[in-house]
């Protein structure tokens, strides 16, 4: 516990200074011409769907991500496109030296003139750097955990050294300009470190998220005052450093095999861009008094939702198996909208066949064993036409799209199915299965 006493800003005392009276502030009608914000584009494509459009002058971002997930990376390539436009860029390293700076930017070939390099931690001396000359057009600083500052007596890292150290940083960027690009930490829960108010006094929020085990990432926005939330932007990782993926539904599903049983591919939606994940079901007899329920990728209060509706509206008794389910390539879902999917993917493992070939499947089930419409069907749709699928199963009322030219459109190319049960879902796979096998049979089954 450090005692505090700020003279201004966020958190400062009454009596810190003398009260003065106010001034009257000026009102504006809220009905009038409206200024769209300015953009720099980072020549970065997947950069720029996440931020909408491309970075706004004066705006603060604060980028977070799990330790050697690639956040260090992915700002040097943008302050390196940034540079090749003729921006003039600054890159402040807290945690490393100038010369392992340089040892990454030679690596990922993104050495330019334009880029200044500093390692320091000092809030002051940065500052005093950035007045003695023109205002650089980004600012990064990696990270604001190790920034301090002479106001605050806590060490580096501190709920309170953060929290000024970010306060004076976006004072200067909103004073002249300048995109402030700021890395965080994140705990072992995923979340950024440090208060939550710096999440609120930042433009936006963005998350560089990826398994170790895969090469792809994924930047996902969660805050964003000048563009849409929940968009992602889909990268790779190299030798050469991060490369874009402009179709992330050919790399989710380029390993994926049309005959196994409990595969089923699902049509997502993630901001605006449709995604095509497969997912993955094992269900398997169990000799525990508790059966297992493991979930990778997906809500697992979903899935016992899932399996409940399958067990008390269909007549599919899981309650002496094991059941597995996984997301193809680490990809996370949050979307409710993958209901249909997962049911078809258990069932499909259950009774050992493998669903019909080119079919996508999306859905909300209700608790009832009704499926229920979803939004964005059209989108959904449409990526699966593009990328070669022939059918798609999905509820009544999903499909409906802006005009009856682009209804007929969408038939032609693809044959729709649409069920109101889930009953109506696990009748068309047992029947693929055959009349004369009951999978809840262990002998028919075998």
């Amino acid at each position: 516990m450090v005692e505090e006493r700020a003279e201004s800003g966020v958190g400062a005392a009454p009596g810190a200074r003398k009260m003065q009276s106010g001034h009257v502030v000026e009102l504006v009608a809220l009905a009038g011409e409206i200024d769209e914000a300015p953009r720099i584009a980072t020549g970065m494509a997947e950069f720029d769907r996440v931020t909408g459009g491309g970075f706004v002058p004066g705006s603060a971002l604060l980028v977070g991500g799990d330790p050697g997930i690639g956040k260090s990376t992915l700002l040097t390539q943008t302050a390196a496109s940034l540079a090749k436009q003729g921006h003039r860029v600054i890159y402040v390293s807290g945690e490393e030296a100038v010369a392992q700076v340089r040892l990454r930017a030679r690596r990922l070939d993104a050495v330019e003139e334009n880029i200044g390099l500093a390692a320091e931690t000092s809030v002051e001396n940065i500052l005093a750097t950035l007045r003695s000359g023109e205002p650089p057009a980004l600012l990064i600083i990696d990270s604001i955990q190790t920034l301090w500052t002479d106001q605050a007596e806590s060490a580096p890292g501190s709920v309170t050294q953060v929290r000024m150290s970010v306060q004076a940083m976006i004072r200067y960027a909103k004073k002249h300009g300048t995109v402030l690009v700021l890395v965080g930490h994140v705990t072992k829960d995923g979340q950024i470190a440090g208060p939550r108010v710096v999440e609120h006094m930042v433009d936006a929020v963005l998350y560089f998220e990826g398994e170790g085990g895969h090469h792809f990432r994924i930047l996902r926005t969660v805050k964003n005052r000048f563009g849409p939330t929940d968009e992602i932007g889909v990268f790779e990782m190299s030798d050469g450093g991060l490369r874009e993926v402009a179709n992330p539904s050919e790399l989710f599903l380029g390993e994926r095999n049309a005959n196994s049983p409990g595969a089923a591919v699902f049509a997502g939606m993630e901001g605006t861009r449709p995604v095509l994940v497969e997912i993955q079901a094992l269900v398997a007899p169990s000799t525990l008094g508790t059966p297992r329920r493991a979930v990778i990728g997906w809500d697992s209060a979903r899935l016992s939702m899932v399996l409940a509706v399958l067990e008390a509206h269909c007549g599919v008794k899981l309650g002496q198996h094991d059941v597995y389910l996984n997301v193809a390539g680490g990809y996370r879902i949050s979307e409710p909208a993958a209901d249909l999917a997962v049911a078809a993917a258990l069932v499909s493992s259950l009774c050992g066949v493998s669903l019909p070939d080119q079919s996508v499947y999306f859905g909300e089930i209700s608790l009832s064993g009704a499926t229920r419409p979803v939004s964005h069907g059209p989108s959904r749709l449409k990526e699966a036409e593009k990328l070669g699928f022939g059918r798609a199963i999905l509820p009544k009322g999903s499909a409906a799209p802006k005009s009856k030219k682009d209804q007929a459109k969408i038939e032609a190319n693809l044959e729709l199915v649409e069920i109101s049960e889930l009953a109506d879902l696990v009748a068309r796979i047992l029947a693929k299965a055959g009349k004369a096998k009951n999978p809840h049979n262990p002998e028919d089954r075998e």
